[in-house]
């Protein structure tokens, strides 16, 4: 555009001022980075959950345990390709600080269940050959600076070996990744027949929850009723639901995080709205006169109001181009948390939305004031110099 060093010398006429408010939206814009990352740690699982895979868990609670022979009876139901199971561990590494997730699996049936993932075949061997062997996310490996061959206790709040210590240890034989970039690599798994056998008289042959495969996905609202057809009026009746419905439900437990999310963005920038909105008022106010001198020597209606929409838009575009880098450096420098968030990164989906933002910010916060640089008079504009 000719006339950029125009705009560009009328955001310099006031250098504080123009600072200050792109610092303002600079910072909006890093915490609307940092909000997207939090949430996508939060409950972006439930995008990453198959299509095909239902959760079934007992009807009244997840922390109600189902039978591990039930296992049998579903792969029996039509429609079921394949049954893996899961049950929460509860242990803690060294400190109560230092969570994350750990569950015992049967390890065929759950690398079959999870493609998404990747295990090496020789560790994947070695998990097979080694009955108190676990593998680990690449998150929590790098977390603790675990490799493999490593010893690791791991304290259980829950479950108490026979011998009444709550202290287990485990090998590290594997260290998985993630397919995909939001795949979660937070969580140990180790095996079920070492767990089962190990642990007290409590819970034997009892597991937290299974994961179904369905062989067609467009069936399964059909294959989930007839699963909990199959244990109606047992003891322990079941609750089928998609996965992703499984994951959002504990999502839920710390609150609506979307909506939360929402209404902290909506007050920053409704802030930031009006900060920007009362600098561009301000600008076109103490510059009426050259306005005038600009349509007298021959600027129409529409150039004016275009300089000033641009003037708007670059300050804005500028101060959340600014905030959205700065954001995206610091959040691909890590967790801030050390491990506690499944996954930390700044989806692209949410950085174009920034842009998006910063655009129509510029365009809401400009518009007044242009419109009345637009409809100004020349005669009045030059009357008040």
């Amino acid at each position: 555009m000719k006339y950029l060093h125009l705009v560009w010398s009328n955001l310099k006429r006031k250098k504080l001022r123009t600072s200050l408010t792109l610092l303002s939206i600079l910072v909006a814009f890093i915490l609307f980075g940092f909000l997207s990352a939090i949430q996508q740690a939060l409950v972006g699982g439930v995008a990453m959950a198959g299509a095909d895979r239902l959760i079934v868990r007992h009807k009244v609670s997840i922390i109600q345990m189902l039978p591990e022979s039930y296992k049998a009876r579903m792969e029996r139901i039509p429609g079921v390709s394949l049954v893996a199971h899961q049950t929460w561990f509860g242990g803690i590494y060294q400190d109560p600080k230092k969570f994350f997730m750990q569950n015992p699996v049967v390890p065929e049936e759950f690398l079959s269940m999870f493609p998404e993932l990747v295990l090496p075949t020789e560790q994947k061997q070695a998990w097979l050959a080694t009955r108190t062997g676990a593998i680990v996310g690449r998150t929590t490996a790098e977390r603790f600076h675990w490799k493999t061959g490593d010893r690791v206790p791991i304290q259980s709040s829950i479950w108490a070996q026979e011998n009444g210590s709550r202290n287990w240890e485990f090998d590290i034989v594997g260290i998985y990744d993630g397919k995909k970039k939001g795949t979660d690599t937070t969580p140990l798994f180790f095996r079920y027949d070492y767990f089962d056998e190990a642990r007290g008289r409590w819970g034997k042959g009892q597991v937290g929850w299974f994961t179904i495969r369905v062989a067609d996905p467009a069936r399964a609202a059909e294959v989930a009723k007839l699963v909990d057809q199959e244990f109606e009026n047992s003891s322990a009746e079941t609750k089928t639901e998609p996965e992703g419905a499984f994951v959002q439900a504990w999502a839920s437990q710390l609150g609506n995080i979307v909506l939360i999310v929402a209404a902290i963005l909506g007050a920053v920038f409704f802030t930031i709205l009006l900060v920007a909105g009362n600098t561009m008022a301000q600008a076109v106010r103490e510059r009426t006169g050259e306005l005038g001198v600009l349509k007298a020597i021959g600027f129409t209606n529409g150039q004016v109001l275009a300089l000033v929409l641009v003037e708007s838009c670059l300050l804005t575009v500028l101060g959340g181009v600014l905030g959205l880098g700065l954001a995206w450096v610091m959040i691909s420098r890590g967790d801030p948390t050390s491990g506690l968030l499944p996954m930390f990164f700044f989806p692209t989906r949410d950085l174009l939305v920034g842009l998006g933002i910063s655009i129509a910010l510029g365009l809401v916060t400009g518009i007044f004031p242009a419109l009345q640089a637009m409809r100004l008079q020349v005669a009045d504009a030059l009357r008040g110099t």
